[in-house]
């Protein structure tokens, strides 16, 4: 809910504007007007229609006639990347027997490592949305009594410089945009899409045979245990808060070993068991820090003063000044929490706590 208790207002996935815009194009080409609005069909059976924005038509050599359409990517209340860009498919016609095939246009990104659900060298248009996009290509090529042989060329504007702001080049996925969805809606704030990311992030370490990898909760951390192992973009996993959702992943798809590097106020959140680290989440509990100083054998004056803190960090170095180890058992703590989650899967696991500096103040060994 937002403000006021305002309900969120959802918006469409690139995959559900590439496939309104692949629609009218294929109309288009096989003669007819562009469609507009264009009505298409989610994997929900929603049937929402979308105004064009752009329209084009044009022949060359090496397609013959194409039509093409674009779609402004409205995401709602979600604060996408992509959210006000133009998604444009242009259509031709495809070789006898070819079906429907697919094109990276401008902006959308290209494949370049094993472990997505796509091969290498292929245009980053997900599972969904190219079944969406046949769909509703063989739809109109059906309408017109034509077979469904078609190239589907999608293209973002100015999508490879809005793909900076996105995991795609850890990923492999370089020159652009991946084209995304798996309902064809964008929940606002949903943290599927990290979660994915997340997996995704997985699956490629896994295929590029790393047998360590990082999972950090931000920019700070990731800088700390690059610096620490000099690890290779493929090998550091942006967690965010989602502790819980990275864990449980590699539960079913192990890498050997795995440091988990987090701020200390965000990890005392994992030590208490907290599987998402989010402020709205869970807030710091001083009381439980101010417990684990009397474990390390705190005097009672500074267990009173830890309760009375401010924030996690002053209590981190009221407990360094007085030289006990308050990140090492925050970290031995978290440490329990994730193999509690791992439940036994072979994943070896050291966790790694950092101040808002980006120094590590805890260590618990896991090798």
């Amino acid at each position: 809910m937002g403000d006021n208790d305002t309900p969120l207002r959802r918006g469409w996935t690139t995959g559900t504007c590439a496939t309104a815009g692949a629609k009218a194009a294929a109309e288009a080409l096989f003669g007819g007007d562009f469609p507009d609005p264009v009505t298409v069909t989610l994997p929900g059976g929603q049937t929402p229609a979308f105004a064009l924005a752009w329209t084009a038509r044009g022949t060359e050599a090496e397609t013959g006639p194409w039509a093409a359409a674009g779609i402004v990517k409205d995401a709602g209340d979600d604060p996408d990347v992509t959210h006000g860009a133009l998604v444009r498919a242009r259509v031709w016609r495809g070789a006898a027997g070819s079906g429907v095939t697919f094109r990276a246009g401008e902006g959308v990104g290209t494949v370049t490592l094993p472990g997505l659900p796509l091969p290498v060298g292929e245009p980053a248009i997900n599972p969904v949305p190219r079944a969406m996009i046949g769909e509703a290509v063989t739809e109109a090529a059906r309408a017109a009594g034509q077979p469904a042989d078609l190239v589907v060329e999608i293209g973002v504007e100015n999508g490879a410089i809005l793909a900076k702001r996105t995991m795609n080049g850890r990923l492999g996925i370089l020159g652009g945009l991946s084209i995304l969805g798996t309902t064809g809606i964008v929940v606002p704030y949903s943290c599927a899409a990290w979660i994915a990311s997340i997996q995704r992030g997985v699956d490629v370490a896994r295929a590029a045979g790393l047998t360590h990898v990082a999972a950090c909760t931000g920019d700070v951390s990731e800088k700390a245990v690059t610096a620490r192992y000099g690890f290779a973009e493929q090998a550091l996993i942006d967690m965010g808060d989602f502790a819980g959702g990275t864990l449980k992943y590699l539960r079913g798809h192990p890498i050997d070993r795995l440091t988990l590097c987090g701020g200390f106020a965000k990890f005392g959140k994992l030590a208490r068991g907290l599987m998402d680290l989010h402020s709205k989440r869970g807030s710091v509990d001083l009381d439980w820090l101010a417990e684990r100083l009397g474990e390390l054998g705190a005097r009672p004056e500074l267990i009173s003063e830890a309760r009375q803190a401010n924030t996690a960090a002053q209590v981190l170095g009221m407990a360094e000044a007085a030289g006990l180890p308050l990140g090492d058992r925050v970290a031995e703590m978290a440490r329990a929490t994730a193999l509690d989650v791992l439940d036994g899967a072979p994943v070896a696991v050291e966790v790694l706590t950092t101040d808002r500096q980006g120094n590590i103040v805890g260590h618990a060994k896991g090798w």
